[in-house]
């Protein structure tokens, strides 16, 4: 009997050990979802741009003099712009020449986080202004903007310029080492992958138990209701069609609820995995198109993409490169055919 459980217990912290070693190794042997992280850091940088641009005719208005009749520039309700670090939008929200050349600044920021241009020194710089930029005005945020400032800090201490920027050719033509131990550098970014898995899931699930305690979606006609008013409606006819047959917003009501909530589990295995991350890309892509809310979506679909292995990104990538290196060979080949004739 006691030779038994001196087995086991021997058997038990043998697998312990095995566990420890595969985390560490995980943790420690090398970076991981570096074209996933590049990904993101692409749309992350794309959105900030597209939301800036989108809302250029109208900055004023929105975040600078023109909004002054709802009485942030006094009295914000924010307290980042009571924060020295924070506040460079909201010191100058009444000069609208100072305003605008500091909103020109953030989007040449915005084009070298996509590009990925001395990104280490670039990002913390862009962080700063986004969330001073983007808590000029309170009223007009939504969630997407937290999530997307969560993320930009989280970046911080991940490597996602280290595929497809301008600074991998730079560290492939002169060599790079990191400033910390490789080790160290290793636990920080993978760290941060666990993090913003961890922050997605906190979303995604407490977002499910949210709606599944309301009557609207435990009816099965949530979906209806934001795409019928004024605000959320943006495309009046597609809304119409896409609730037009109600068994369809019934299952997209619960489907969107047990897509949420099962999500984190989901990611578990690969076929369940793609399965979850087409579903929930999907979900929105219907936001963004349906409901006008584009850059929440980009922001969201941007961190879906950390959960894409590397190898399938390299199959993509090898895929385009040789399909356009066809199209090359293609078009050549007809300018020759041409000169000839």
């Amino acid at each position: 009997m006691a030779s038994a459980a001196a087995d086991g217990a021997r058997a038990g912290a043998s697998g312990l050990r095995r566990i420890q070693l595969a985390g560490e190794a995980w943790l420690l042997d090398s970076k991981k979802a570096l074209y996933g992280l590049a990904v993101t850091r692409i749309i992350f940088g794309l959105t900030g741009l597209g939301l800036l641009l989108s809302n250029f005719a109208t900055r004023l208005y929105t975040f600078g003099s023109g909004s002054a009749w709802n009485g942030e520039a006094s009295d914000p309700v924010s307290a980042f712009p009571s924060i020295w670090l924070f506040s460079s939008f909201h010191s100058v929200m009444l000069d609208d020449v100072a305003f605008t050349l500091l909103y020109l600044v953030l989007m040449v920021l915005a084009v070298l986080v996509t590009l990925g241009w001395r990104f280490n020194l670039v990002l913390p710089v862009y962080l700063v202004l986004w969330v001073s930029f983007i808590e000029v005005n309170d009223a007009v945020g939504d969630q997407g903007d937290n999530m997307y400032r969560i993320a930009l800090f989280f970046l911080l201490f991940a490597d996602p310029a280290a595929r497809w920027s301008l600074d991998a050719g730079r560290r492939a033509r002169a060599g790079w080492r990191t400033v910390l131990p490789t080790p160290i550098s290793n636990a920080l970014h993978n760290l941060t992958l666990v993090v913003l898995t961890a922050q997605v899931s906190f979303v995604y699930v407490s977002g499910a138990l949210y709606k599944a305690g309301g009557d609207p979606w435990s009816g099965g006609y949530a979906v209806y209701n934001p795409l019928m008013t004024e605000r959320f409606g943006t495309w009046p006819v597609l809304s119409d069609l896409a609730t037009a047959w109600g068994p369809a917003v019934t299952a997209f009501t619960w489907g969107s609820i047990i897509l949420q909530l099962c999500f984190p589990m989901m990611l578990l295995t690969r076929p369940t995995r793609i399965v979850a991350l087409l579903g929930i890309m999907s979900f929105h892509v219907g936001i963004a198109v349906l409901m006008g809310l584009p850059w929440f979506s980009l922001a969201m679909i941007a961190l879906d993409f950390i959960f894409v292995r590397d190898r399938t990104w390299r199959r993509l990538a090898s895929s385009a490169s040789a399909r356009l290196r066809a199209a090359r060979a293609e078009s050549a080949g007809r300018r020759g055919g041409g000169a000839i004739a």
